[in-house]
């Protein structure tokens, strides 16, 4: 059995979350899944080696080795939509991004299940995420955590036409400091080759939402990407050139959100 996450301690103010990229499923479940699930669709694919460049930053990252289809780790476990009216899939995901059902009739989820796995796969990467944000908000006096995903650049269930490179999330500007929302955006928007939106149809999850205390000196945001701008979607293959092109607006967008929440905090503590 796999790790249920793999751990990069760093101790600059920024912890990368990865929630999505995760592929292991235990040989029970395997067993109960339609061919909807083959493949794992609604992956988050290859977010982890397109952000290793966050270790040169000092970054702590955490990064889940098991599906989405699993436990989400980015929805509220107590069932609660995040997004209201709108289509989207649950803490123990029933059916694909486009609706098709993941479990044979009969095989879904009880209750007594969803809370086995709340505790077996949610509730230690979370306490990994609240660990490390206390420890490095002792160190640095603020931190921010950046949640880091990736969607296909069209699913006309959750979204019309095609989705923007860029996608920041600060759930409308809750869950980080106003000056950190503004460097994060004005960095997106200063460069011309990726259409970029913030608080657009991804506004944050529940870690962005949950962990985002800026009145704490705990700042949350989250990238939602369009794998169109680092692989082929087509094929499923990483793209090292166009990764490559990516990589640097992404490292700007966190070095400017960093740079904004640092000021932030000496200007707070004067």
């Amino acid at each position: 059995m796999a790790d249920v996450f793999d751990l990069h301690t760093g101790t600059e103010p920024l912890i990368v979350s990865i929630p999505h990229s995760g592929t292991e499923l235990p040989d029970d479940l395997k067993a109960r899944l339609t061919p909807a699930a083959d493949g794992l669709p609604d992956t988050d694919w290859y977010v982890d080696r397109l952000y290793a460049f966050a270790r040169d930053l000092g970054a702590t990252i955490i990064k889940a080795n098991y599906s989405r289809y699993v436990v989400d780790l980015n929805r509220d476990p107590t069932g609660a939509s995040l997004y209201p009216g709108q289509a989207t899939t649950g803490f123990l995901p029933t059916e694909r991004f486009d609706g098709e059902t993941l479990y044979t009739v009969g095989d879904e989820p009880d209750e007594a299940e969803i809370e086995q796995r709340r505790g077996q796969y949610f509730d230690p990467y979370h306490r990994t995420i609240s660990e490390n944000l206390a420890r490095l908000r002792a160190i640095n006096g603020y931190v921010i955590l950046y949640d880091a995903h990736s969607i296909a650049s069209h699913v006309p269930r959750l979204f019309d036409g095609e989705l923007p490179v860029l996608n920041l999330g600060t759930n409308g500007g809750q869950s980080c400091g106003r000056e950190i929302e503004q460097a994060a955006t004005k960095a997106m928007l200063d460069q011309e080759e990726f259409e970029a939106i913030a608080n657009g149809r991804f506004k944050g999850g529940w870690i962005t939402r949950s962990y985002g205390r800026p009145q704490h000196n705990v700042h949350a945001i989250q990238m939602e990407l369009a794998q169109r701008a680092y692989m082929d979607e087509a094929s499923g293959a990483y793209d090292a050139a166009r990764a490559g092109a990516l990589q640097p607006v992404l490292k700007t967008v966190m070095e400017r959100a960093l740079a904004a929440a640092e000021k932030l905090h000496w200007e707070i503590s004067k």
